[in-house]
C-alpha cells in the first residue's frame, strides 16, 4: 500500500492546473445511458472512481472507445446487462447513479446497494422514494436494489425532506425520459447538479430551475448524442488554495471557475489572502503572512461545502488564532482531527463542533488516513509540520487527487510516493 512522504516547512509558490471535477463526471457518465446515440465526454480527471465507472458500463456491455486524450466516447445501445454487481459498487457508493438512468430508458435495473462508508450513513431511500413516485416498482431483496416499470416512467412531484446530490441527480436523469413533467423540490444546488443538467440539455433534455432548489423537467422521448466537458473541480481548487494558504505562499490556479467557489474564496480573504480572479482562473497570495483564524459552519451549497471543512481545519491548525469549526452534512467527519492532534495541533472536539487554537509550526509524525478529504488535510498539516511525515492509506487521496504530488512539486514542496 502506497505512503506518501513529506518534508515539511516550503513555502509554496508557483501554478497548477486544475482537474475535472470527479462530483460532476461521475452523474454524467451515468447519464450517458439515456441517450439513443454515443456520447463523449471530455475534461474527465484521471481517478480511480472515474475508471471504476467506466468499468462498471463495460461490464453492462456499452461500448467505451478513448481518444488519445482521455475523451470517452460511450455507446449504450450495446448495453446486455442492466446489473451494476456489488463487487464494484462497494468501492464506489456514486454506483447507484446507474439506477434511474437504466429504469428510463431500459425499463429495469438492479443495483447493488453500497457499502459502508468512513464519514456516516448516505441512505438511499430518497432515490427509491422518488422512482416509486414515478411508477417505478422498486424492491430491496439479497443486498439488491431492483426496479421495474412497464413502460415509461410518469412525470411526477418529488421532494425531498433532506437535501440530496446524487438523489437530485438520480430522478434528474430518470426524469428526462418519462411522460409528463416532474418537479423536484428541496433538489441540491451543488454546481455538479447543475452541470449536469446542462449535460442532459446538450442531450436534449428539457430542464428548468437547476441551480434553484426546484428543478422542473418536461419528459422526453428520447435523448440523443452530444460532446460535453466536464467543470472544473471546486474541491481541488480549494484545496490547493488553503494548502498554500497555510504555508503563506502565492499561487496561480488555472483551469477553474471563480464563480462556484463563493463561500471557500471568500473565508480564505478573511483569513488574510489577496484574491484576484478572471474567467478561469484565480490567484492567492499571502504576502508571507501567516493565515489568521476563521470560524466555518459547513452546509449545503452555496454555503461552505462539507469537502473543504477538513483542509480548513488543517491551515487553523497553523493560523493566528482560535476558531470555531460546526459540520452540519455528515457525522464522523473529524476523524483527521485526531491524527493531526499527533502533530501537535490544539484542538478540543465536542460531538460536530471543533474549537482550534493555532500554533506557530506543527510536528511531523506518522499519520493515517481515513476518508478522501481527511487524506487532503494531513497533506497540508503535514506541508506545515517540521520534520517528516509519513502519511499511510493514500488510496483515499487517489480516489479524489490526480497526480496530487506531481502538482505540489510544481510548487515546490517536498513529497513523494513510497511503496508501501
Amino acid at each position: 500500500m502506497d505512503k506518501l512522504i513529506i518534508t515539511g516547512g516550503e513555502q509554496l509558490n508557483g501554478e497548477v492546473r486544475i482537474s475535472g471535477a470527479k462530483n460532476s463526471a461521475l452523474p454524467i457518465l451515468a447519464a450517458t445511458l439515456l441517450a439513443s446515440e454515443p456520447v463523449t465526454v471530455c475534461n474527465l480527471p484521471h481517478l480511480h472512481d472515474i475508471t471504476t465507472m467506466l468499468e462498471l458500463l463495460r461490464r453492462m456491455g456499452v461500448e467505451l472507445v478513448i481518444d488519445e486524450k482521455l475523451n470517452v466516447e460511450i455507446d449504450a445501445r450495446t448495453i446486455t446487462k442492466l446489473v451494476a454487481p456489488y463487487e464494484l459498487v462497494k468501492t464506489m457508493r456514486a454506483s447507484i447513479l446507474v439506477l434511474g438512468p437504466m429504469v428510463a430508458h431500459f425499463g429495469e435495473a438492479e443495483v447493488s446497494l453500497p457499502g459502508g462508508c468512513a464519514i456516516g450513513s448516505r441512505p438511499v431511500d430518497l432515490h427509491i422514494q422518488g422512482l416509486r413516485a414515478m411508477g417505478a416498482d422498486v424492491t430491496v431483496e439479497g443486498g439488491y436494489i431492483r426496479a421495474k416499470t412497464d413502460g415509461r416512467l410518469k412525470g411526477a412531484r418529488v421532494f425531498f425532506d433532506t437535501v440530496t446530490v446524487t438523489g437530485t441527480e438520480n430522478i434528474l436523469m430518470a426524469a428526462t425520459l418519462a411522460e409528463g413533467q416532474t418537479i423536484i423540490e428541496n433538489a441540491a444546488r451543488e454546481p455538479e447538479v447543475v452541470d449536469l443538467a446542462e449535460c442532459l440539455i446538450a442531450m436534449g433534455a428539457d430542464i428548468s430551475g437547476h441551480g434553484t432548489d426546484t428543478i422542473v423537467v418536461n419528459g422526453v422521448e428520447k435523448l440523443h448524442g452530444c460532446r460535453f466537458p466536464v467543470v472544473a473541480d471546486r474541491i481541488e481548487t480549494g484545496t490547493y488554495l488553503a494548502a498554500v494558504a497555510a504555508t503563506r505562499g502565492k499561487v496561480k490556479i488555472k483551469n477553474t471557475s471563480p464563480l462556484i467557489l463563493d463561500a471557500v474564496l471568500q473565508k480564505l480573504e478573511e483569513a488574510g489572502a489577496h484574491i484576484t480572479t478572471g474567467d478561469d482562473w484565480i490567484e492567492l497570495d499571502m504576502k508571507g503572512q501567516r493565515p489568521k483564524a476563521v470560524n466555518i459552519t459547513t452546509a449545503p451549497y452555496p454555503a461552505f461545502p462539507t469537502d473543504m471543512q477538513a483542509q480548513f481545519s488543517a491551515m487553523n491548525a497553523v493560523s493566528d488564532g482560535v476558531s470555531i469549526l460546526k459540520e452540519t452534512i455528515f457525522e464522523n467527519r473529524f476523524m483527521h482531527m485526531q491524527e493531526m492532534i499527533r502533530m501537535g495541533a490544539k484542538i478540543n472536539i465536542d460531538g460536530n463542533t471543533a474549537v482550534v487554537e493555532g500554533v506557530d509550526r506543527l510536528q511531523a509524525a506518522p499519520v493515517m488516513a481515513t476518508d478522501l478529504r481527511a487524506s487532503a488535510s494531513l497533506v497540508i498539516a503535514a506541508l506545515v509540520a517540521d520534520g517528516d511525515t509519513v502519511i499511510d492509506r493514500i488510496y483515499h487521496i487517489d480516489r479524489g487527487y490526480e497526480c496530487i504530488e506531481e502538482k505540489l512539486q510544481l510548487l515546490g514542496a517536498r513529497i513523494k510516493r513510497v511503496p508501501g
